[in-house]
């Protein structure tokens, strides 16, 4: 069930919260988890908590960094219960849950430390942000609590529907994954050093405003090889630009 949705867990400090969080997938019929940078996994402690997931332990994939972790995915939600200087698209767990359970490419849910959560730099890899409505006087969420509200969430979905209605797309209309928009930012970035646009000395945050712009339009195959395109020829005509000058 859900074999296109990731559970990923970035540097989580405490291994019984692995554990839990594996046991509130496995309840709910969720199977594929990712561990970023753990700070101890295998431990005996994931084990015990996991009671009876060990399967999905044993099958956990660990990765050295986020954009690993999701390089093969095409719409990636991360979670926090902080505000940021830079607003993401907010969705609440419901919707977010159906919009995970029907997304017809691979996508993946993250969540974060259990004391900072993610950073900026790993939020700019994210299309959405998750938000938990909570107690604003204590809206301090254990990780496998949170993990296992979405997997509720997402299991509700399947019951609903019976089946989730995803669409086989033409290769050409399905989303690209975050390895290819991560080639792609670095192209446009060099783009806009290369005419000036963007001093690399001072970037401020335009960068991850772009990002933000990008992952909100989740263009596929043949509009990123469109948008690939026209940063290539803009390159071509600043250098011929440089000849004559």
């Amino acid at each position: 069930m859900f074999e296109h949705l990731k559970i990923i867990l970035v540097g989580t400090t405490h291994p019984g919260n692995i554990g839990a969080a594996a046991r509130a997938m496995k309840v709910m019929g969720l199977t594929q988890l990712v561990l970023v940078s753990p700070k101890i996994f295998p431990c005996a402690e994931a084990s015990a908590r996991a009671s009876g997931a060990d399967d999905v332990l044993s099958n956990a994939v660990v990765c050295d960094s986020l954009s690993e972790a999701i390089q093969d995915c095409q719409w990636v939600v991360g979670t926090s219960a902080r505000d940021r200087s830079i607003q993401w698209p907010q969705l609440y767990p419901a919707e977010c849950a159906r919009k995970l359970a029907n997304h017809p490419e691979k996508v993946a849910l993250v969540f974060g430390r259990e004391h900072s959560g993610l950073s900026n730099e790993e939020l700019d890899h994210c299309h959405a942000l998750l938000r938990i409505d909570s107690n604003p006087d204590y809206s301090s969420l254990n990780l496998a609590s949170a993990v296992q509200l979405m997997a509720y969430e997402i299991r509700n979905v399947y019951l609903s529907q019976q089946t989730p209605e995803r669409i086989e797309l033409p290769r050409w209309e399905r989303g690209v994954d975050q390895q290819t928009m991560d080639r792609f930012y670095q192209h446009l970035e060099q783009t806009l050093i290369d005419i000036e646009f963007l001093d690399p000395q001072a970037p401020r945050k335009l960068m991850r405003r772009l990002r933000r712009l990008y992952n909100k339009a989740e263009p596929c195959v043949s509009e990123m090889n469109i948008l690939r395109g026209i940063l290539s020829a803009t390159q071509t005509t600043a250098k011929n630009h440089e000849k004559q000058d």
